[in-house]
């Protein structure tokens, strides 16, 4: 019996999700910003008591095979620069005015490192260079840096970190200088770009702490419990791995890309070619691109705007998500960027928050319901979303509360929708998910001229979901001279003995692993792959010069499933009632009554324990064989 778990922890809800023998299990808890390991162990809790009717963790933690965990603490702590002050030491005056290149680098370099920046010359003679090393290091420390990054340029900057190394060494024993750790950049990254390099050595220093803390926190918890297997963290490039072999940068904004994980298995199980997906939360609306089966990526990612030498799905997120503030500037309704998130959060909440959200006018539009909202968890206030509308939006605007509710659903989905403006079509299709995702699809939909969208039956924890599909994966590097034959087979056999070593730390058989060289260069400002055999080159090479070659390492897991795409047909669905709002009522429809094969049309609301799909006039709905939910532009 095959227990699989797998967690996103979002800024306002962590979802959980799970499979065992084909049956899935799910729940949301609210995050807890104080102290993320409580939601992780609440999570844990929420599946327990589906499966056993009681939240027997140590049972859970003995029958689970593997946990996948993707956290929002990176991304938190870089929005609210919440961490070490960190130093940087470069070797020319280039280097460090090439951290900053106006807009986002330049606010991020400000809050991160201020002027804690410092040039070594590495001209100098031995002598010279150690006493010049003492002086840098004397100098940032005293500045208040409690953590110092190294980043080094030209061919020799692993040759010109360990003359550095050394040194430092020599003058701060390891026990003496441990409480401000050295981070070198070439450790973290063999690309050509210094700056590059350099920025994400300050990013990884600046998450590290607080992950390392709150990771190990969620790990020992486990441990406590006596799982059999320990926690993988899911990345951002999409695998996973131990926590003592994650690298904190990798953790940014992994929840999405658990997100576009899923979608790429969705949109393969019904073969579906051009998509976009909007995957909506309490706090963001992140959108994602997809064609010919693969999502679109950044080859250099980028991080607050800042780029880095890693892929990245290229993910763009915008303040715009249910807890997302309305508010009123020269005369028409503004979403967000600012969120009530779960604690105070909407007014209708009744934990304190007194700004209209997106889900207060959702409420009083009467697509959700104040007692079955969040599983039948949270009940809400209705008299407060009233309030808090009319106050802040219907009378700053001089309107009636029904003009202010089509006012602020107008502002809303219109913000999202012309952030997908450029990369759709009418033969794109639309992906929606997150709690908030189905209740604004077609809205969105309408306003891009997109005939059909997609829900996944696990809309409401897809990214979670998603998480499920990947596998343990390990990325080793080496720079290269040059992609001589001789010089790529050293360094293949290097990055072979060290990947068998890493494997075997995980508790894996080196044999069971798919392995992919590549190697990678860089061309004016872009990043060029060339994927290589595992005896070296296949008759085709980079241009002369320096290279990175990357030994990628998987080793499969198992995964989750879905169900036979196809449905016979099974008729009209039944609605189950009916719904009221400011707009009238509503046909209403639970997911969990519709079966494979049923179809119905708009105007109508689709209800889940966890989410809400409208379907507005002019639109029907098509449940397939795996449960998911097709929504099509009725032709005219």
């Amino acid at each position: 019996m095959s227990l699989l778990v797998s967690i996103d922890n979002g800024g306002t809800l962590t979802d959980v999700c799970a499979v065992r023998d084909g049956e899935v299990f799910f729940g949301k808890t609210l995050t807890t910003p104080h102290d993320l390991s409580q939601c992780f162990v609440d999570a844990l809790s929420v599946l327990a008591t589906q499966l056993y009717g009681e939240a027997d963790l140590q049972r859970l933690a003995g029958e689970v095979e593997h946990i996948r965990y993707s956290t929002t603490q990176g991304t938190n702590a870089l929005v609210q620069r919440k961490g070490p002050r960190l130093g940087v030491v470069v070797d020319a005056q280039e280097a460090a005015k090439a951290l900053t290149s106006g807009g986002a680098s330049d606010a991020l370099l400000a809050d991160l490192v201020a002027d804690r920046i410092a040039v070594i010359d590495f001209s100098a003679e031995d002598k010279d260079l150690e006493a010049a090393i003492v002086a840098v290091v004397n100098d940032l420390t005293a500045q208040g840096a409690n953590r110092l990054v190294v980043s080094f340029g030209g061919d020799d900057f692993s040759e010109k970190e360990q003359r550095f190394r050394r040194f430092v060494y020599k003058r701060y024993p390891r026990h003496l200088l441990g409480a401000v750790p050295l981070v070198f950049a070439g450790h973290l990254s063999k690309a050509e770009s210094q700056t590059q390099r350099t920025w994400a050595a300050i990013l990884n220093s600046f998450l590290h702490p607080a992950m390392e803390h709150f990771l190990y926190n969620a790990e020992n918890h486990l441990r406590d419990l006596k799982a059999r297997n320990p926690l993988l963290i899911y990345r951002n490039d999409g695998g996973s791995t131990r926590v003592a072999r994650t690298v904190a940068l990798n953790t940014y904004s992994s929840g999405p890309r658990g997100g576009v994980e899923g979608v790429l298995a969705v949109l393969g199980h019904y073969g579906l070619d051009k998509a976009v997906s909007m995957d909506i939360g309490g706090t963001t609306t992140d959108i994602a691109t997809f064609s010919g089966g693969a999502a679109a990526e950044d080859l250099f990612g980028k991080v607050e705007g800042v780029e880095v030498p890693f892929r990245l799905a290229a993910i763009e997120s915008i303040g715009a998500g249910g807890s997302s503030i309305l508010s009123v500037k020269d005369g028409a309704v503004q979403v967000g960027p600012e969120s009530a998130g779960a604690a105070p959060g909407p007014a209708c909440f009744a934990r304190g928050g007194t700004d209209p959200t997106m889900t207060d006018v959702l409420l009083l539009s009467g697509y959700l319901d104040p007692k079955s909202y969040f599983g039948g968890q949270l009940e809400l206030d209705r008299a407060r979303a009233e309030t808090a509308v009319k106050e802040k939006l219907a009378e700053p605007l001089g309107v009636s509360l029904e003009d202010a509710l089509k006012a602020a659903s107008d502002a809303y989905h219109g913000k999202i929708a012309e952030a997908m403006k450029g990369s759709v079509d009418q033969n794109t299709a639309l992906v929606a998910f997150g709690g908030a995702g189905p209740i604004s699809a077609c809205a969105v939909a309408d306003r891009l001229e997109i005939k059909r969208v997609l829900v996944p039956r696990l809309a409401a924890v897809f990214s979670a979901f998603g998480i499920g599909f990947s596998d343990i994966v390990h990325a080793h590097s080496v720079a290269l001279p040059s992609a001589s034959s001789e010089a790529v087979k050293q360094g293949l056999e290097g990055l072979v003995r060290k990947a068998k070593r890493a494997m075997k730390a995980e508790g894996f058989v080196f044999e069971d692993c798919n392995l992919q060289p590549a190697l990678v260069w860089q061309e004016g400002s872009e990043r060029k792959e060339l994927a290589i055999g595992l005896e070296g080159l296949n008759g085709t090479a980079p241009p002369d010069g320096r290279v990175e070659l990357v030994l990628t390492v998987t080793r499969p897991l198992a995964q989750f499933a879905l169900k036979d795409a196809a449905a016979p047909k099974a008729g009209d669905a039944k609605p189950a009632g009916n719904r009221e709002g400011v707009f009238g009522q509503l046909p209403l429809f639970t997911v969990a009554g519709l079966k494979p094969g049923e179809t119905g049309a708009g105007p109508a609301i689709l209800e889940d324990a966890l989410f809400t799909a409208a379907v507005p006039e002019g639109w029907h709905f098509d449940v397939t064989g795996n449960g998911d939910i097709f929504l099509n532009r009725t032709a005219s």
